[in-house]
């Protein structure tokens, strides 16, 4: 009885939980009103359509699917719009480019995926499924981007990275307040983020707490790299490699026998199986045969 009990209030809450969670879901997007009226640095020409099409294809269409197709995944929830319906033309840019940088639900975040011309040129190719669209190009100059230094330093004590963000202005050096900042290591399988993403201070600087157990290469080097984004610069990204971690001899991937490995390097049991499998199949086809030939021989007979 008590178990019955329980299995009925867990019910009732997954079915509570499920109820209220829906018009989350299936609200619209709450898009900052600064970034509607964003627009693209990237002319929306054949060459960017043609480019985006190719970033759609490897990271939209096996949810969304392919543009006025209606082929897109119907058991989500709710489901991906047919990008190229009127509920999408209706959208400004900005309001697209957002919805690729902040994701939601089973919509990731692409800001850290793609970078600023592939979003923008992935809004160029579903754009082109928009009659009557009109491109209204940023008037930002792209050439801004390059004036932006990134300066990367690590303190001991406090196990803090600090970025610090600048342009070198020709009217002098100006600190970059209010910029949106991310720091990433590089693992072997991908990018750590390290902290969530943050915005600098008045001086252009903002600071992360590094992990302490961070493993790093046999010296303790870590390559980090840092993301900004700024209204008036653009996207800009840097690298470098510093002695914050801990000392770490990580053999190859080709080096040791292992699951990721080439066929030579592949475990002793995953080798035997294969071949034992293989030895099978034959052996089984040289039997069929052997019988056949017997049972020819017979018929002669």
């Amino acid at each position: 009885m008590l178990r019955r009990k329980f299995n009925l209030k867990i019910s009732i809450s997954f079915l509570l939980i499920t109820v209220l969670s829906i018009p989350a879901f299936a609200q619209g997007w709450d898009v900052p009103e600064a970034q509607k009226s964003k627009n693209s640095n990237v002319v929306f020409d054949a060459g960017a359509t043609k480019e985006g099409e190719s970033v759609f294809t490897k990271n939209c269409v096996s949810c969304h699917g392919n543009p006025g197709k209606g082929n897109f995944m119907k058991t989500l929830t709710p489901p991906p719009p047919d990008l190229a319906g009127d509920k999408t033309h209706n959208l400004t840019d900005g309001e697209l480019f957002y919805i690729l940088n902040t994701g939601r639900g089973v919509m990731p975040s692409f800001k850290n995926i793609l970078s600023e011309t592939d979003r923008w040129k992935a809004i160029a190719f579903i754009r082109s499924f928009h009659k009557g669209y009109v491109q209204v190009v940023s008037k930002t100059d792209p050439e801004k981007s390059k004036l932006v230094k990134i300066n990367v330093s690590f303190d001991e004590k406090s196990n803090k990275v600090t970025v610090d963000v600048k342009a070198n202005e020709k009217t002098g050096v100006v600190a970059l307040k209010e910029t949106e900042v991310s720091l990433f290591a590089k693992r072997r399988f991908g990018n750590l983020q390290i902290e969530k993403s943050g915005r600098t201070d008045a001086n252009g600087v903002i600071s992360f707490n590094f992990p302490k157990e961070l493993p790093g290469d046999k010296e303790g080097n870590v390559e980090l790299i840092v993301k900004i984004s700024n209204e008036a610069y653009g996207e800009v990204e840097s690298q470098s490699k510093m002695k914050l971690g801990i000392p770490t001899d990580v053999p190859s991937l080709t080096k040791e026998r292992s699951m990721f490995n080439v066929m030579k390097k592949a475990p002793w049991w995953i080798l035997i199986t294969y071949f034992s499998g293989i030895s099978i199949v034959i052996g089984f086809f040289i039997y069929m045969l052997l019988n056949l030939k017997k049972l020819f021989d017979l018929g002669k007979k």
